[in-house]
């Protein structure tokens, strides 16, 4: 999410259902090493973690330096990894503490380095919004033959898409992943690289616009995006505090306090939420009102944030949904339900005659959007509310064993009932873009850290 209008540069992905396909977003990445179609037995957590080998092993064939495939083949975006789930699918492999899982989040931690060093274009320290880690055949016929790593040892960036800009919300959580190796292993390696993400943002993204904080990034064509995002302060909330507390260098302390007194503007103290950030500097967005800046203010800021908590609150009764059969547009089999959390005040209005983009299904507006209901339910279990944290965790689980068979990664089969799609029916964001029922990293990754209580924004 992000205080953008600017559908061409939104947070994440617009992904569709068939072949109509729209290249919008800023969002994330993937890598791995091979496992085979499993029984599906095994706990729920179990399984997730088997859907990030699958979706990181996917392409054994093109090289140990690699990235994990964000969605299923099914949704059309072949073997794009963006770096926002890859980010997310390191914290989630250290969320197991085991060795394995510390294994798989080093690998990936170092293939974002590779990406940092060898990009073909830039030497300053920045990550693409994603790459590609597998050959495919475009929709046009043009091949792409390579994995991760180019022939001429570059990192393959997702240019076919148009996935070549920079958001600061994606660096964040990149530089996020990485401290966190640094904290776990000691490797100076994963902090230097976080160190330049966080020289990159303040080189780029800082403003003394009158309501500060860091803006948008770059788009593919290197050009500054006018947008300040809530969400994107946020997660620098947590980046710099941690940069402050690994380096102990008190500039990280400053860059921080910036970007929480940006959030703090963005605090409705009358509705009890966070608005989603200003396009211009000067004028707050008022709609949408988006869920991840209620659940992330409080996991980064907890008792600190002013009205963290009521924001909570707010998302868990303004943005519920209830999502079965009798919905219209839905695409739960009869017989199922599935409660949590949409994506913003926008979807719950969403128009029901429309397709979401062209050549997309139309939206159903009681979409349950599975990352966010993680979000909240990992947000909720901080603040001590087990119970209800429990019911979502328990639809999410449930949407792991039932949405989603029969997809596949690079073309092989996955493990059974291993990852969480992104939404239970065609989901319109309210922003430009989509989330459908295909299994994704950056869903199956915070379902792991919510049901393992891990924090991934705790400076």
């Amino acid at each position: 999410m992000t205080g953008r209008q600017g559908p061409a540069f939104s947070r994440r992905s617009l992904i569709g259902a068939g072949l109509g396909i729209s290249a919008l977003g800023l969002a994330a990445a993937g890598s791995g090493q091979a496992v085979a179609a499993g029984t599906g037995r095994g706990s729920a957590p179990a399984r997730g973690r088997a859907f990030l080998a699958a979706a990181m092993d996917a392409y054994p064939d093109h090289g140990g330096i690699r990235l994990t495939q964000s969605y299923t083949d099914q949704a059309g975006l072949f073997s794009t990894a963006f770096t926002y789930d890859n980010a997310l699918a390191i914290l989630a492999h250290l969320a197991a503490r085991t060795p394995g899982g510390l294994s798989r989040a080093m690998a990936l931690g170092d293939a974002l380095l590779y990406a940092q060093s060898h990009d073909p274009a830039y030497d300053d320290g920045r990550l693409r919004q994603a790459y590609n880690v597998g050959p495919y055949t475009f929709y046009d016929g043009s091949r792409q033959p390579d994995g991760f790593v180019r022939a001429d040892g570059s990192a393959n960036v997702g240019t076919q898409f148009g996935f070549t800009g920079t958001a600061v919300g994606d660096m964040a959580w990149a530089g996020i992943a990485l401290s966190a190796l640094a904290s776990r292993t000691k490797a100076r390696r994963f902090l230097a690289g976080a160190v330049r993400i966080g020289e990159w943002i303040e080189r780029t993204g800082r403003t003394d616009e009158p309501l500060g904080g860091y803006k948008f990034g770059v788009d593919g064509e290197n050009q500054k995006l006018p947008f300040t995002s809530t969400e994107h302060n946020t997660d620098l909330v947590c980046l710099f505090g941690r940069l402050a507390r690994l380096t102990g260098d008190r500039v990280w302390r400053e860059r921080r306090g910036r970007a929480e007194a940006f959030v703090r503007r963005m605090w409705e103290p009358s509705g009890g939420f966070f608005y989603t950030g200003t396009n211009d500097g000067v004028t707050v967005n008022k709609s949408p009102v988006p869920e991840d800046t209620q659940t992330w203010t409080h996991l980064a800021l907890g008792s600190a944030g002013r009205g963290s908590s009521r924001s909570l609150d707010w998302a868990a009764a303004e943005l519920a949904v209830l999502d079965h059969a009798g919905r219209r547009n839905s695409t739960v089999p009869a017989g199922q339900s599935y409660e949590g959390v949409t994506f913003s005040s926008a979807s719950l209005v969403a128009n029901e005659d429309a397709p979401i983009a062209e050549g997309q299904p139309r939206p159903d507006r009681d979409a349950v959007w599975f990352e966010g209901t993680a979000h909240l339910a990992l947000a909720l279990r901080d603040r001590g509310d087990e119970a209800r944290a429990r019911r979502l965790i328990a639809s999410i689980e449930q949407a792991q064993d039932l949405l989603g068979g029969g997809q596949t990664v690079g073309g092989k089969a996955l493990p059974e009932r291993a990852g969480v799609v992104s939404a239970s029916s065609p989901l319109d964001t309210g922003f430009g873009f989509g989330y459908y029922p295909y299994r994704h990293t950056g869903a199956t990754a915070w379902y792991l850290m919510a049901a393992a209580r891990f924090n991934p924004l705790q400076a």
